[in-house]
């Protein structure tokens, strides 16, 4: 069991890699393309977090130890972003029609790795059991984000995803903000809790 398991993991390191670089090689040729900007993006730092997550853990199954607790602190905040970033996707960005997009790397990252990430936490027990508190670290990374995205929109005007643009008044943009730190704190409770459930014992 614990080798198809980080098999599986292994396999969702390389399609993150895979999709992320077939998207910037189609964004990089744009008129408008930024590094930063196209980093900058929720989207693709949540999947670099839940990848690296990932990677750790296989290093540690490859030393025969179990998951610290720091890992597993990473694990499952990496676990919440990429949860939200297939959430608000669905959600709210779904219908947004990317012309520059790649269709197989955007369903990877926003559908197959935040579906896959969850269950991965969810039913495999090779991770420390978290505490309440944690949820404070999980909010940290997000916290930080939304204040340099808010910047930049009241800046030079760059902002990553058309609910946080400041042209809708920085009320609405507000709400938005704090809907998102509520759900990711909801998020947090659900990983903590998670992980105290030993379903497939790897």
């Amino acid at each position: 069991m614990r080798t198809l398991v980080n098999a599986l993991r292994l396999v969702a390191v390389i399609a993150v890699a895979a999709a992320i670089l077939a998207q910037w090689l189609v964004s990089s040729k744009l008129p408008s393309y930024n590094f930063f900007n196209y980093f900058g993006y929720f989207t693709n730092q949540s999947n670099i977090f839940i990848a690296l997550a990932f990677a750790i853990t296989l290093v540690t199954a490859a030393r025969r130890k179990q998951g610290a607790l720091g890992t597993s602190i990473f694990r499952g905040a990496s676990t919440v972003y990429i949860a939200t970033t297939g959430i608000v996707y669905n959600t709210l960005l779904v219908s947004i029609d990317v012309q520059s997009s790649v269709p197989w790397s955007n369903d990877v990252l926003h559908k197959v790795m935040p579906v896959y990430a969850v269950l991965d936490w969810l039913l495999f027990s090779d991770r420390s059991r978290l505490l309440l508190r944690h949820v404070w670290l999980f909010l940290i990374y997000p916290a930080v984000w939304l204040v340099v995205i808010l910047i930049r929109g009241a800046t030079d005007g760059w902002v990553p995803y058309p609910f946080l643009d400041p042209s809708l008044g920085y009320g609405v943009v507000a709400l938005y903000c704090l809907g998102i730190a509520v759900f990711i704190a909801l998020m947090g409770v659900l990983v903590v809790g998670m992980s105290r459930l030993r379903i497939v014992r790897v």
